[in-house]
């Protein structure tokens, strides 16, 4: 299906005799595929008579080959799948028998997840879905504010491809406005104060339009922001670019190298908000983060300081 999906990407007409005969095929044979296109993946296929078919609308199908040369010059190893449970759990499977760093790729998800075990929605096709696991040396300095590198990381990659109004949220987001294009899950595995790995999930929003599934927050896409169909193999080799700079200064520098680009980045510095753990809820102004990324709070109570995996922030006048 994968040649016919390359055919019919562009979003216009083909005739089934053009595909046949591209694809070595009878008509017939042309016309099953199709189903097994809407059937399988989802996509819909517009069919008029004279015309031929042609995708409800176009898509960007990775490029493999240059994502793959692109890894090797950075020496990271890479695994493409079109359709997997997730990409994290697939990184985490392979950190013991992987070469490391590995990059992990799919056009489909069948079980994403999120921060706090929420469901990350994953149509085909439709935007970036990655993990990347690396070993840690050095025991938990080198986890000091990561999920915060790779947001400005997520960040320039973004801006990259001409989304100029993309900014941070503490800890793990990246938004436009208040809507929400990329979101950021590290998971750890191993000994945190020796030798430890991370996989470094991002799901980006890339060309999705509307959503079929719910989804719990306002969100963007790259597509709906430039109204230009994203190039998703041009937005991964520009986050794999952005990642290697990022992490490997992370790793010399520790985040002090970046704690003031995150800050001047940071879309909610200096607002009121309202941060909720567990049962509990704090209200305060964003004062900055600290030298370990947790985030900075003036409360009633003074300064306040707060950092974990469970934390939820909102600005205090949504509704």
């Amino acid at each position: 299906m994968l040649a016919l999906l390359k055919l019919l990407q562009d979003g216009q007409f083909h005739s089934g005799t053009e595909l046949g005969e591209a694809l070595g095929i009878s008509r017939s044979a042309v016309w099953k595929r199709l189903q097994m296109l809407e059937e399988d993946l989802a996509l819909s296929v517009h069919k008029v008579r004279g015309r031929g078919y042609r995708l409800a609308s176009p898509i960007s199908l990775l490029e493999v080959e240059r994502l793959r040369s692109a890894c090797k010059e950075l020496g990271w190893e890479i695994c493409c799948f079109a359709r997997i449970d997730s990409t994290n759990a697939e990184a985490m499977r392979r950190i013991s028998s992987d070469p490391l760093p590995c990059l992990v790729l799919a056009d489909e998800q069948s079980a994403g997840r999120g921060r706090r075990g929420r469901s990350w929605v994953s149509p085909f096709a439709e935007n970036l879905y990655c993990s990347l696991a690396q070993r840690l040396d050095g025991g938990a300095r080198q986890l000091e504010g990561l999920s915060l590198v790779v947001g400005l990381a997520v960040l320039q990659a973004l801006r990259d491809v001409g989304v100029a109004g993309a900014g941070l949220k503490w800890p793990n987001d990246v938004l436009v406005g208040r809507r929400k294009i990329a979101g950021i899950l590290l998971e750890i595995s191993g000994d945190p104060a020796d030798v430890c790995h991370v996989v470094i999930g991002i799901g980006i929003n890339a060309n999705m339009l509307t959503s079929e599934q719910e989804i719990g927050q306002p969100w963007t896409s790259v597509r709906l922001e430039s109204g230009e169909l994203c190039d998703r193999t041009v937005l991964t080799l520009c986050l794999i670019r952005r990642l290697d700079e990022y992490l490997g200064t992370h790793s010399m520098q520790g985040f002090a190298a970046h704690r003031e680009e995150w800050e001047a980045n940071h879309l909610w510095q200096n607002e009121r908000v309202v941060l909720t753990f567990g049962a509990q809820q704090v209200e305060g102004i964003v004062l900055g983060v600290d030298h370990q990324g947790g985030l900075r709070l003036q409360t009633g109570a003074g300064e306040q300081c707060y950092s974990g995996g469970e934390l939820s922030l909102r600005l205090s006048n949504d509704s």
